[in-house]
């Protein structure tokens, strides 16, 4: 299988997704939205859409934008499997029609969320699991769009659409120590105080954490797969 990644910033890449690509023999390739030019849909199964501090309608500041929501689009009337990854969730959510804005509160850290449908790939995860956040803008929930995880602090913490083969998650499964070193180095500011925000120190030194979150994220991707 090929796996098309976008990558939208150096410093926050598909981590442990690109290990369960490699792990499982998969091709995984990266497209940098910056630099690099966009695939076609033809040459790649699966597309993983990643995170960054830039906004869905950033068109102005950021005019890769525009070719990247084609692509989705027409990627999702392929049929491709898609994956999106905060960030990415609300680009896809965006393209799907639905509004993307700010969500009531800044969620940065380790918090709870609760799976609310046992539809493929959602059907493999624990009812409930803690991954790591760090977002302020949400989605609502596209058309046809079935509503799979929530939590306190965010409602749409998830969706699931096309039997299965498209995936929104607002939380990160895959992020990994150093990336999330990288992303206290670059998005530093960002940890101000709030209810639903963090320190460094809680982000960082959590290795437990993030084997339970990348044991929940093999377990989807092996079953998005099948789909």
């Amino acid at each position: 299988m090929k796996l098309r990644c976008i990558q939208h910033v150096s410093f926050e890449d598909a981590g442990a997704i690109a290990t369960w690509a490699h792990d499982r023999g998969h091709e995984f390739d990266v497209t940098l939205s910056v630099t690099d030019d966009y695939p076609s849909p033809d040459d790649f199964d699966w597309l993983v859409v990643m995170g960054g501090p830039m906004g869905v309608h950033d068109e102005l500041r950021h005019p890769w934008l525009v070719a990247e929501k084609a692509l989705i689009r027409n990627a999702i009337k392929l049929r491709k499997r898609i994956l999106g990854v905060c960030l990415g969730a609300q680009l896809v959510a965006n393209v799907l029609g639905a509004e993307v804005g700010r969500n009531p509160e800044p969620e940065i850290g380790w918090f709870p969320v609760d799976i609310l449908t046992d539809q493929p790939p959602f059907d493999v995860l624990p009812r409930t699991f803690t991954p790591l956040h760090w977002h302020g803008d949400t989605f609502a929930l596209p058309d046809g769009a079935t509503h799979a995880a929530s939590s306190a602090a965010c409602e749409n913490q998830a969706f699931v659409l096309a039997d299965g083969r498209v995936v929104g998650l607002q939380f990160h499964l895959e992020s990994t120590s150093e990336g999330v070193a990288r992303l206290v180095e670059h998005c530093g500011d960002e940890l101000v105080a709030g209810r639903w925000v963090v320190q460094a120190g809680e982000l960082l030194g959590a290795e437990a954490r993030f084997a339970e979150a990348h044991q929940a994220l093999f377990a989807m991707l092996d079953r998005m797969a099948t789909l």
